[in-house]
């Protein structure tokens, strides 16, 4: 693969990323923040920059352990995964276009002040240009934009050294008159004037050195734009008269006549037209690499990331942004598209903190040369501060970002969701959490095995059957010298007098009696037998288990049609309505089972099942096999995460442990002699598909555990747990 050229140099860096800030957050925000929150819109500025640190810190950590085109597509891909990379790419890439085309748009109104000429022709003509010297070669880009920012930082500090001496302090009367509420309304609108910090990590792959010259250029411009917009908007409001400018299309403008006179009106004007033509110019440079490297990586067409032979440069990604960028200019009103692509800029922040915590905690290789101080409070802080930022942009601007968010979602389900199987760090990392988590559990409930268990026998069946179902039973409580209660329950018509049905004990009943007897002597541990007659068996098994206090219900399940699900088979609704855990045994026969197999699908191995299985392994002298799905996560980053749980697990157990893959397909070894699974805890799914295992005729007994509902992991466990395993 053809790769870019390394030709950007420190002073290109700070140039590229100082003019990505130094544009509308200058010459046009201050008017609309005045308006806010007054004054403290000096503050305003300060308090935006401060927010942006974290995202800064991050970025420069990522971009120096990846220093590849893309930025943050890129990390958010690599840490997150596909589908939240998608989402950035694409967001990140409308909404510096949209950027792009705001500071065009928005210097135009400075050139009105000299020339009457008509606003969007000229917008297309500089567009046009600066797509042009893109094509060109970054060398070149590089090179304009330190020119540019040359000329416009000489024009603006000419500005704040002549007009500082004018400054009167009545100006700044009634400093915070607006509250905090107006001062982090105006945070929230100005902090788009930082969002450009960041944008020389989409060049990274250009950058020499990127180790010292990215973090340097990120952190270097964010300080010095910090201190220059708090002293240009600290001097604009002290020379002028309070709400002169609030409003004005060209504030600073208008603060340079009042002190300057003619001379800083053009100074300024000049500054302006420059500052915001390198904001589209960088917004140009880096947008364009957001569709060359999601190309690279599939989630675009491959001729987005073609490199010219001649340039050097991705000249249809270039092309394609260039044609956007032309598009939004002629018929979009950009302003307030722009201000929409805002709101997704700051959650693209949000991510960018979250995606430092999932590369370091995953197992993906990570070694960046460059680490951001206080982790993870510094990120932790840059989500909080997001997330509140996110508050203050209004739902006009939240409904724009999710529209963005929509489509990205769906051009990855059409597009990307068939060509990739990738997973981000984040994924990983959530699954390496998810199995410590449960592994804590099977430690906890290793001291809370089952001491008495209850036999519903709920229908006719064979003797070997029943026998089946208590030897079962037997082996789950012997380690702990428990009790199984073997119960046959009766169901007669609700007009049949129960007083009729309990005092009459029949034969069959007798001989049941003495075949559980017998069975006690036999597995050396305690049975009981016992009848009961009921109007309502479901009702009936779950007061019983209640009234004595049982930890588990064992009856028999068989797959059952939908209808049946749906409307009330007494087995299920016991599942659901037990006190205690429900075993339920699709019993193909049970002797003395020696190969034991806990399977594992949809997250991991759930400690009832550990319990269940470990037991039945001790009592046998058997060996547990830990099976999991061949294709259950579809990365190598999955299968070695299933690998260390399955390892770690086996260390915890005091049983023989063995652990293998197996297909799903029905390409296996011979059947074991009983496996034990987790059902599932969702009623409507269980109502509408057959709780089945995932490997297809097990050829064995079958036993799927139920925890009681205060064992159950919640919503957002569940959801992890089918999510990363």
């Amino acid at each position: 693969m053809k790769e870019l050229e390394r030709d950007l140099g420190l002073p290109s860096v700070l140039a590229i990323s100082i003019g990505a800030m130094i544009g509308s957050g200058i010459f046009i925000l201050p008017a609309l923040a005045l308006e806010i929150a007054g004054p403290a819109v000096i503050v305003a500025y300060l308090l935006a920059g401060l927010l942006v640190i974290p995202a800064a810190l991050s970025k420069s950590e990522m971009a120096t352990a990846m220093p590849e085109a893309g930025g943050t597509y890129v990390y958010i891909e690599r840490g997150m995964g596909p589908l939240l990379g998608t989402v950035a790419g694409v967001g990140t890439w409308f909404s510096l276009s949209f950027k792009g085309a705001l500071a065009l748009v928005g210097g135009v109104p400075y050139l009105l002040l000299l020339f009457d000429l008509p606003l969007k022709p000229v917008a297309l003509a500089l567009a046009g240009l600066l797509i042009l010297v893109n094509v060109v070669g970054a060398k070149q880009t590089g090179r304009l934009q330190l020119a540019i920012v040359v000329v416009m930082l000489g024009a603006l500090g000419w500005f704040a050294a002549g007009s500082a001496p004018s400054v009167q302090s009545a100006n700044y009367a009634e400093f915070f008159g607006s509250g905090v509420g107006g001062l982090l309304a105006a945070t929230g609108l100005v902090f788009v004037s930082y969002a450009g910090v960041t944008k020389v990590a989409s060049v990274a792959e250009e950058v020499e050195n990127p180790g010292r010259n990215i973090p340097l250029g990120i952190l270097g411009s964010l300080a010095f734009t910090t201190v220059l917009y708090v002293g240009i908007v600290a001097v604009l409001v002290g020379i002028t008269e309070p709400g002169s400018v609030a409003g004005s299309l060209t504030p600073v403008a208008v603060a340079a006549e009042v002190t300057l006179g003619r001379a800083g009106v053009v100074a300024v004007i000049l500054a302006a037209i420059l500052a915001l033509i390198s904001t589209a110019n960088a917004g140009i440079l880096s947008s364009s690499r957001y569709p060359f490297a999601m190309s690279r990586d599939s989630l675009a067409p491959p001729s987005l990331s073609a490199v010219s032979d001649r340039f050097g440069t991705p000249v249809t990604s270039i092309t394609l942004t260039g044609a956007v960028l032309l598009v939004l200019i002629a018929f979009v009103p950009v302003l307030d598209i722009a201000k929409l692509a805002s709101a997704f800029q700051i959650l693209v922040f949000v991510l960018v903190n979250v995606a430092v915590v999932a590369f370091r905690n995953g197992s993906v290789p990570y070694e960046p040369e460059f680490t951001s101080p206080l982790y993870p409070w510094m990120q932790g802080f840059g989500v909080v501060a997001g997330l509140l930022l996110l508050t203050q942009m209004g739902t006009v601007a939240l409904g724009g970002a999710a529209v963005i968010t929509v489509a990205s979602v769906v051009w990855y389900l059409l597009y990307v969701r068939p060509r990739v199987d990738r997973e981000g760090a984040a994924t990983d990392a959530v699954r390496r959490q998810v199995g410590r988590d449960a592994l804590e559990q099977v430690e906890i409930a290793a001291s809370q095995n089952a001491h008495e268990v209850l036999v519903a026998l709920t229908k006719n069946v064979s003797e070997e059957r029943e026998r089946s179902l208590v030897a079962f039973a037997a082996d789950v409580v012997r380690p702990d010298d428990g009790r199984v209660v073997a119960v046959r329950f009766e169901e007669v018509p609700d007009q049949v007098p129960l007083t009729e049905q309990v005092t009459v004990q029949s034969d069959a009943d007798r001989s049941f009696e003495r075949r559980v007897e017998a069975l006690s002597e036999e597995f050396g541990v305690a049975v009981e037998a016992d009848e009961i007659v009921s109007h309502d068996t479901k009702h009936a098994i779950v007061n019983l288990a209640a009234d004595r206090g049982v930890d588990a219900v064992v009856a028999e399940h068989e797959p059952l049609r939908l209808r049946s699900r749906l409307f009330g088979d007494p087995v299920d609704w016991v599942v659901r309505h037990a006190p205690c855990d429900v075993l339920l045994v699709d019993n193909l026969g049970y002797g003395r089972p020696e190969r034991v197999v806990l399977s594992g699908e949809n997250g991991p191995y759930h400690p009832l099942a550990v319990g269940v299985a470990e037991s039945v392994v001790a009592a046998n002298d058997g060996q547990l096999s830990l099976w999991y799905p061949a294709d259950a996560t579809g990365s190598d980053e999955g299968a070695r995460t299933i690998d260390d749980y399955q390892s770690e697990l086996s260390r915890l157990l005091s049983v023989p442990v063995s652990a293998e893959t197996v297909r799903t397909d029905g390409g296996r070894r011979s059947p074991p002699d009983l496996l034990v699974r987790r059902g599932s805890s969702d009623a409507v799914r269980d109502a509408l598909f057959d709780d089945r295992p995932a490997f297809p005729s097990p050829g064995c007994t079958t036993v799927t555990v139920y925890p009681h509902e205060s064992r159950r992991p919640g919503f957002v466990r569940r959801f992890l747990e089918r999510a990363t395993f």
